[in-house]
């Protein structure tokens, strides 16, 4: 069920269409399919979204709401390039749905029924960017199980793999028909058709097939009755000639019978970039080929922008500035050094958007799935926080009913229930054991007290401990997963997490505690349990607005040259980086284009935003009684500059020391 239509266009409604979904207004349809239909809708910041309803006769189904519930929890922690992210679902509705971003251009099938099969360096960057899609699907512990061309858009800035309707845990743990094949013939691995297995090799085998699909316009296995083309799936060749010679290989191994002979999605992804680099060179000036692979998509990838009037767009606020005020705002700007942008709102007045969007989603939808804050989010200082949200105390060695201690810790057992089992791939499928962003996860444990209902995640650290910051995106990481699972399980006996290091100086201590169950937003920041403060888009749009305080300015300049300095291999500067103000929000964001980063270089460029942000803001205040920003955000963006992941967040108090 493609979320794009016919290239996207929005056709008029039907009668019985719902006239809003949630918070967002309904103008039309992008689609149909079996499960459902896709609407086309908008935020109320006119923002374009695709939602998908599904079917009564589904949601009738208590074994498809199960799944869908399952499916739209791992979803939800999906991000990475080439993806459309999750931004809300209420699978406890009537008729269930989900929203997600929306990517505007023909799916893959449409392109080449209308024009043919893809050439030059878009070739090459399609195979880029549908790797790296699925590569960041992997990461984040699901299996997409249906990478086929309709579910990929060909949109202005790129590849964008969509649908997880039928997405699963790697663990096998998702909730499906016993005997049911999932999938679509001719996109199905050898090994799916002999054993029902579905991996993430099996992902990288219908990639394979996309890729040579989208190289030579001929499906690689033929066409024909279904059997036909399961048996030349299982036993013969595919039909390659076409694809260009370097990607002909990747493919070829790609399309190998035996999943272990596969590359996995981001060897794929490093090969195809390396090929994507070579292609640059060859068209782009000497000395003007990009390094990023975001950029090298972009470079190589030549597709127009649909033109869709049907869409409708409210007409943004009237803004109070003068064109005095903007043409100054220029000035300063441009004088720091052709780049580095400091922001400040118009006065348009009225409410915080960011809070009437997230009061109307809560209201409109008690169990909807918001799109939830990436790890990392706002490291409080230990000391200052109590039980629930925040560091633990250092306890006792006894078991009764108080905190949680070594003592009980050390009682916890492994995982038995089904709901236990399933507790591990909720958490991640092992992203809080990434070996990259921390490489003492060998170490990791996840144990249960059921007469406590305490589950614990015991981690040892690198260097004599975990870091404050590394607590928080345990912390977070653990309450969204804990989240997530009750609506699977609603019995789930468990209402605390507590997080032990086990590698401390001075032997295992506990330093988390918190009740997931009263942390609806698996906030890890005490000040923002009392703050109704939340970064958002709306807030970040009002922080790209030129600010033309000198003050303003220099704290943004500061801050992000905190940023340069600190990372390590120089690919940061004006060109990617930019930090603004949110007068509403009374919060300096600062934001990098880098969609292509994967999960532990966005979590490294989080804590390195962080420190400097928090850095740039305390000496302010300190010499400004009148200052008033005292919050902090920092983004990830797509290459246009809207969100991608809020990947930290919080106030002065939160900083890390």
């Amino acid at each position: 069920m493609s979320s794009s239509g016919s290239a996207g266009r929005v056709r008029p409604p039907r009668p019985g269409d719902p006239g809003r979904i949630g918070p967002y207004r309904v103008i039309g349809r992008l689609g149909e399919g079996g499960m459902g239909t896709v609407h086309a809708a908008l935020t109320p910041d006119g923002v374009k979204v695709a939602v998908k309803v599904i079917h009564p006769a589904q949601a009738e189904d208590p074994e498809f709401r199960a799944r869908f519930r399952r499916e739209v929890a791992l979803s939800s922690r999906v991000q990475g390039p080439c993806l459309l992210p999750l931004l809300a679902a209420d699978p406890e509705a009537a008729a269930p749905w989900l929203a997600s971003e929306f990517a505007p251009g023909p799916t893959l099938s449409e392109h080449l029924a209308a024009l043919g099969p893809l050439t030059g360096g878009s070739r090459h960057a399609f195979a880029t960017g549908t790797a790296q899609a699925l590569a960041a699907i992997h990461r984040a512990g699901v299996v997409h199980r249906d990478v086929k061309p309709q579910n990929v858009i060909l949109s202005p800035s790129g590849p964008r793999v969509l649908d997880f309707g039928i997405a699963h845990a790697v663990d096998g743990t998702s909730v499906t028909r016993t005997g049911v094949m999932t999938g679509t013939p001719g996109w199905i691995s050898p090994e799916q058709y002999r054993t029902g297995t579905a991996g993430p090799a099996g992902d990288v085998f219908a990639w394979g097939a996309l890729v040579a699909y989208a190289s030579t316009g001929r499906l690689p296995f033929g066409t024909g009755a279904p059997d036909v083309v399961a048996f030349r799936v299982m036993a013969g060749e595919a039909e390659l000639t076409g694809v260009p010679e370097g990607l002909r290989e990747i493919v070829a191994r790609a399309l190998s019978k035996e999943p272990g002979e596969r590359p996995t999605a981001a060897e794929a992804a490093d090969a195809c970039a390396t090929l994507l680099s070579a292609q640059a060179t060859q068209v782009l000036a000497p000395g003007g080929a990009p390094t990023l692979v975001g950029d090298l998509i972009a470079a190589e990838w030549h597709m127009p922008a649909p033109d869709d009037p049907s869409w409708y767009a409210p007409a943004a606020a009237s803004r109070t500035r003068t064109l005095a005020v903007v043409a100054l705002a220029a000035a300063l700007v441009g004088g720091l050094g052709g780049g580095i942008a400091a922001f400040v709102t118009n006065e348009d007045g009225g409410g915080p958007r960011g809070a009437t969007r997230a009061a109307s989603a809560t209201a409109t939808a008690a169990a909807a799935t918001a799109v939830h804050p990436a790890p990392g989010s706002s490291a409080s200082p230990a000391g200052n926080a109590t039980r629930q949200g925040g560091p633990a105390k250092e306890t006792g060695t006894g078991t009764g009913s108080g905190e949680a201690s070594i003592a009980t810790w050390r009682e916890s057992r492994p995982g038995r229930t089904a709901a236990e089992t399933d507790t591990y791939g909720a958490m991640g499928t092992g992203a809080w054991l990434d070996p990259v962003a921390y490489p003492h996860a060998e170490n990791g444990t996840l144990t249960f007290h059921q007469e406590r209902k305490e589950v614990y995640v015991a981690m040892g650290g690198s260097g004599g401990g975990l870091p404050p910051v590394a607590v928080q995106e345990i912390a977070q990481l653990a309450c969204l997963g804990l989240r997530d699972l009750v609506r699977i399980y609603p019995d789930y006996p468990y209402t605390d997490y507590v997080i032990v290091d086990t590698a401390r100086a001075g032997g295992p201590g506990i330093v988390w505690e918190d009740d997931f169950r009263t942390n609806p937003t698996c906030t890890t920041s005490v000040t923002q349990r009392t703050d109704d403060w939340r970064p958002g888009q709306p807030g970040l749009a009002r922080a790209q607005v030129p600010s033309s305080d000198r003050e303003e300015i220099r704290v943004a300049t500061d801050a992000v040259a905190g940023i340069f300095a600190r990372w390590p291999d120089g690919s940061l500067g004006h060109h990617n980086t930019s930090a603004g103000y949110d007068p509403e929000g009374r919060a300096l964001y600062v934001w990098v284009k880098r969609p292509d980063w994967d999960g532990a270089t966005r979590a490294s460029w989080a804590r390195i935003a962080a420190s400097a942000v928090c850095r740039s803001l305390r000496a302010q205040a300190a010499g400004s009684a009148n200052w008033p920003y005292t919050r902090w955000a920092a983004v990830i963006t797509a290459e246009d500059g809207t969100a991608r992941e809020f990947m930290s967040s919080g106030t002065l108090a939160d900083c890390p020391a």
